[in-house]
């Protein structure tokens, strides 16, 4: 993808969460914290999910793709934000703006996609369950996942590609921590029609349709629930997408935060500070979301830790 501007602009302005430099250096601490627990979890759960042949199921594939994935959205914005903070240098190029929305739209998507399919593997294990192995075999669960990235692939580099033809004036400030496309479209000069008609159908399409389906999954998954007889059955079907159901509120309701703190009020930082929620906050409690309820991942992590253990004693000896 080429890079260019017809405004010949060599970079932006990113305003970040404060302007206040008294707040630099508790942002920095508190940013750095957020990052490295979400990669020490989430790296966790990938490491557990392919070394522990207890967890080779789809539910565990799904979940490390999903931590996967979570590494890659925060790992999108984090870093720079830190580097911006540390140089005291705001600035970022035009093309790092374009790349970051690509990655910022890839990864965000590719989370709204990865919940959908974890939705439909519940739906699968509970209402299913005799067929379960038969319909969630690996070849589906390939595909599902391959769909996911392939889907959200064309759709980031589509929205970064219509970024390309933005023209921009004097004001090359973003109020936030990292390069939102919306935010590049209002600092646009030119007509941003074709932009925001893009923006609208990817999120009727792309967003409201994995909602749809978890939706759908859920209502089906609570209909068998009610069916089951025994209170002990209901509590043993409602504690294997407990974790899911959590992370899913979560997600949708930190975004739903977002468009409502941009609507009500016109202060951008504002907006900025309510992203984070989904963007930040989100993939840093995932994995602990899943893993403490999880007798299972706990369980491996456990036997994961005990072989390091050996390993290094065994070294050092």
């Amino acid at each position: 993808m080429e890079f260019k501007n017809d405004t010949q602009i060599s970079k932006f302005i990113l305003l970040g969460i404060s302007e206040d430099p008294l707040w630099q250096p508790f942002l920095f601490g508190l940013f750095l914290f957020m990052y490295l627990v979400t990669l020490l979890g989430n790296l966790l759960i990938i490491i557990a999910t392919v070394t522990d042949s207890h967890l080779h199921t789809p539910m565990y594939f799904f979940l490390s793709n999903l931590s996967f994935a979570d590494i890659c959205f925060t790992s999108a914005s984090i870093p720079k934000m830190l580097v911006n903070i540390q140089t005291q240098n705001m600035a970022i190029t035009y093309e790092g703006c374009i790349t970051q929305v690509y990655f910022f739209i890839l990864f965000g998507v590719l989370d709204n996609f990865l919940l959908a399919v974890m939705a439909y593997d519940r739906y699968v294990a509970i209402c299913h369950p005799l067929h379960y192995t038969v319909i969630m075999n690996s070849h589906l669960c390939g595909l599902l996942v391959l769909g996911s990235w392939v889907t959200t692939a064309l759709n980031s580099l589509l929205q970064s590609s219509m970024a390309l033809r933005l023209s921009f004036c004097t004001d090359l400030k973003i109020p936030h921590f990292v390069c939102e496309l919306n935010q590049l479209v209002l600092l646009a000069c030119n007509d941003t029609f074709p932009n925001d008609m893009v923006m609208y159908f990817a999120a009727v399409l792309l967003g409201g349709g994995p909602l749809a389906g978890i939706l759908y999954s859920y209502s089906k998954i609570v209909s068998s629930i009610r069916a089951i007889s025994s209170s002990q059955g209901k509590y043993k079907a409602f504690s294997t997408c407990a974790s899911h159901l959590s992370v899913v509120s979560l997600f949708y309701s930190t975004l739903l935060g977002v468009y409502l703190s941009s609507s009500v009020t016109q202060n951008s930082h504002s907006t900025a500070r309510a992203s984070v929620m989904y963007s930040v906050v989100t993939p840093m409690l995932n994995p602990f979301i899943y893993s403490l309820r999880n007798n299972e991942l706990m369980g491996a992590l456990r036997r994961l830790f005990r072989r390091n253990l050996i390993l290094g004693e065994g070294l050092l000896g």
